[in-house]
């Protein structure tokens, strides 16, 4: 049977599949009657469920984090689709696919992996250039680095989605070279293609987009220096101040304080590095809130991390 995902359903019809349990609470109503919410997720999106039968029972059948198998009924309440679920069970390995219940850039990874070495390999300096391939070559690294999100929330936040994000910025990069004089391209280029390789570890991403305690309690920006410390130290003779350079690429490329950077930008690289990694992850970020839009509007809903709305006009591509 083919799958209804969250984002087609519709009011009144009858849902039968599998799904994330990514909230469940057990709920007293205004009458006294308890019943079970349950928010529950796809790779389209969330969908809230309740169960007002039997919830107590069906409560100890499943835990926060498992996937469900269920039989509901869709209805409206106060203008939003929810789940009337008549029946559920914990759903087995084999009726599982998570491709169903996260999000993955359009884009092949192993394509856009090959594209990053061919540009890295275009490096004169022969330090950074092998910097940047002790990374690209590591095959612990690029397993992980081929499946990341770029974020949890914001942008790229889909499987592949770290990859396509320092890709476009490796080509923003690309695409100012010679247009300002004294700038090190290979130093920025370097930083490009290297500069959130600490969310490898900082996010989590085998069933659900998150944080994993490494992540919490240090952040891809101190992961990702760390990481490079070690690669610098196996590549003998690597010059001290280009360590520096690089280590301060990484350390400000957030731009502000408030924005996570331990320092601002204080070279040319770093500033530039910085307002293209922060165009790329806005213009993302904005193009992904617009597609969920509704069809046929000409403004977004309002964007909370943006405090706005956004204007998509008469619906023709722009």
């Amino acid at each position: 049977m083919e799958r209804t995902f969250i984002d087609q359903i519709r009011e009144n019809d009858q849902v039968e599949g599998v799904f994330w349990v990514k909230e469940r609470a057990m709920i007293t109503s205004r009458a006294g009657t308890p019943y079970l919410r349950l928010r529950l997720s796809d790779r389209t999106g969330e969908i809230e469920g309740r169960i007002w039968d039997g919830a107590e029972e069906f409560f100890t059948l499943f835990g926060r984090g498992d996937f469900i198998r269920i039989k509901a009924q869709a209805t409206s309440y106060q203008e939003r689709i929810q789940l009337n679920i008549k029946s559920l069970r914990r759903a087995g390995e084999d009726e599982v696919s998570l491709e169903d219940f996260l999000p993955a850039s359009t884009r092949d990874p192993e394509e856009m992996l090959a594209e990053l070495v061919e540009v890295g390999q275009t490096i004169e300096n022969r330090y950074l250039k092998e910097l940047v391939m002790a990374f690209l070559q590591d095959d612990e690294f690029t397993t992980l680095f081929k499946r990341a999100p770029s974020a949890k929330r914001l942008h790229h936040v889909y499987l592949g989605g770290l990859l396509e994000h320092t890709l476009s910025v490796v080509k923003l990069v690309q695409e100012i070279k010679g247009h300002y004089a004294g700038i090190n391209h290979d130093l920025l280029l370097a930083g490009g293609i290297l500069h959130d390789v600490g969310k490898v570890h900082e996010l989590s991403y085998d069933i659900a987009f998150d944080y994993t305690d490494e992540g919490r309690l240090l952040g891809h920006i101190v992961m990702g220096v760390e990481m490079m410390e070690g690669k610098i130290s196996r590549i003998e003779g690597f010059p001290s101040e280009l360590a520096m350079l690089m280590k301060h690429l990484i350390i400000s490329h957030h731009g502000q304080y408030e924005w996570g950077s331990p320092k601002r930008p204080k070279t040319l690289e770093a500033e530039i590095l910085h307002h293209l990694d922060d165009l790329d992850a806005k213009v993302n970020g904005i193009k992904e809130f617009m597609e969920k839009g509704e069809e046929g509007a000409k403004w977004t809903d309002y964007h909370r991390m943006f405090d706005r709305f956004f204007y998509m006009g008469d619906g023709e591509e722009r």
